[in-house]
């Protein structure tokens, strides 16, 4: 199976959501359940059938993290040489020139991307603009409003 890109905040986020849902969610969703039980008929018991699909989403999820876990390329760029180069979970400050608006966006894998937290996923158009590019470069990225013309402030690999 194909190797998913992810930075290491990506992974340990992962763990934490997998940690709880092991630790503290199935465990009560499995009391849940046992209490449901007690109130007799399953047929028409909507504790019971409510708590039985909470299990099933719960179980969904461990299951899919494991899975991205297991198949991630965890990749640690404070330990890489970058030479300057936007590349996979850099931090980098853009300037739209026709706008004159700065950007601030972090190229992440794409299970991390949230847009509101300026976290882009490395398969977005901006992102495939800006990788290998350096600081002071004038980028042309084409976005579904037509294209936008940036250049590249800062460079950070945090």
């Amino acid at each position: 199976m194909n190797q998913i890109p992810m930075t290491v905040l990506g992974a340990e986020k992962l763990r934490e959501e997998l940690e709880y849902l092991k630790s503290v969610r199935r465990p009560e969703i499995t009391a849940a359940i046992a209490e449901a039980r007690e109130h007799g008929d399953l047929k028409e018991n909507a504790e019971y059938h409510a708590a039985r699909e909470q299990q099933g989403f719960c179980e969904g999820r461990i299951q899919e993290i494991e899975a991205k876990l297991s198949n991630a390329q965890v990749i640690d760029i404070t330990k890489m040489t970058n030479n300057g180069r936007i590349i996979f979970g850099a931090t980098v400050t853009l300037l739209n020139v026709d706008t004159e608006e700065e950007q601030k966006y972090r190229i992440v894998g794409d299970d991390e991307a949230n847009i509101k937290e300026n976290l882009i996923s490395v398969n977005s158009p901006i992102a495939r603009g800006l990788i290998g590019k350096e600081l002071d470069d004038v980028v042309v990225i084409n976005t579904p409003g037509g294209q936008v013309e940036y250049e590249v402030l800062n460079v950070e690999y945090i």
